[in-house]
């Protein structure tokens, strides 16, 4: 059976699959980056993953890999396939994309932004199936986004496209790690929300579920933590529907885990700053944390023109 070779690298863990031609995951795999061992050890544990990965795909499937995408964080230089920087990774300037092609006997070789692979996979066979254009921003312990356009999701000139984690929603507030003050981030982020309740509740221990749990049982503090969350989320929000105009808003990340605790009240935020404006469409994300995966093995597939691009996830197998 033809296959992929499908990674997504994060801060703390890795998580690999090899994909079908229908986008389908046939085996998934965890396993931890080691960066407390340097980025060199990291770059080594991403190239043994991929050639176990490929060892059991052939043994299992009776052929090679036919390609591989793998999505990493930080900035990326997709043309070149460099990973130019991560600063949970500690590495710079990784010719990743080579030494991984090397590494699996000079097979094709894509290499993605962790949130934009996912924003691609949510585009094409998740949340936003179907959709000519979309907007994926994951609520995480930062903000990112990821702008889908036909079926593919737009980098930028320089990589930086679809940042919004980054736009200024309290001009000469909070001062983020950017150098810039007010970003989205600091206010509406999971980590910001957990930060703000702790301090709300006097809970150190306290975080952005914990106040989620707190707002649907009526506490009066954690409706306002939450609120001003929402207010800042649907400030951004806003900015980026009248520059982008997409179709559907797809919010995933940890915060989105609230459901309509967060939904309905953003909903009614967004609504209420819309004028001229199309209102689009707001959902949550449909693919959890498979999302980065399924999108890397999407970008592999891509490599070979065989694009999936109606295809819904099976059950996965392991």
């Amino acid at each position: 059976m033809r296959h992929v070779i499908a990674l997504d690298v994060g801060g703390t863990g890795m998580k690999a699959a090899l994909a079908g031609p229908g986008g389908e995951l046939l085996h998934q795999a965890r396993r931890a980056t080691g960066r407390d061992r340097g980025p060199e050890a990291v770059v080594a544990g991403i190239l043994d993953f991929a050639a176990e990965l490929r060892a059991l795909g052939a043994e299992r499937f009776g052929e090679d890999a036919v390609a591989a995408g793998v999505a990493v964080p930080g900035i990326i230089d997709e043309e070149h396939g460099t990973a130019v920087y991560a600063a949970n990774l500690g590495w710079r300037d990784v010719p990743l994309r080579a030494l991984l092609s090397e590494r699996l006997g000079g097979i094709p070789v894509a290499l993605g932004h962790d949130v934009r692979s996912g924003g691609l996979a949510e585009g094409r066979i998740g949340a936003g199936r179907g959709t000519d254009r979309f907007m994926f921003v994951p609520l995480g312990t930062g903000i990112a986004g990821a702008i889908g356009i036909d079926g593919r999701v737009e980098a930028g000139a320089h990589g930086f496209a679809g940042e919004i984690g980054h736009v200024v929603v309290r001009p000469g507030g909070t001062p983020c790690p950017c150098g810039q003050r007010g970003c989205l981030e600091r206010f509406a982020s999971a980590s910001a929300v957990s930060q703000a309740w702790a301090e709300a509740c006097g809970d150190p221990e306290a975080d952005a579920a914990d106040c989620a749990k707190a707002v649907e049982s009526g506490d009066a503090r954690a409706a306002r933590v939450w609120q001003d969350a929402v207010d800042a989320l649907a400030d951004g929000l806003v900015t980026a529907l009248t520059l982008l105009d997409p179709r559907v808003l797809i919010i995933g990340g940890g915060l989105a885990e609230a459901g309509e605790t967060l939904f309905t009240p953003l909903r009614d935020a967004v609504r209420r700053r819309v004028t001229f404006q199309k209102l689009p469409e707001l959902v949550p994300a449909a693919l959890g944390d498979t999302a980065g995966c399924l999108g890397a093995g999407l970008m592999a597939w891509d490599l070979l023109d065989t694009t999936p691009t109606t295809a819904t996830p099976p059950e996965v197998t392991t």
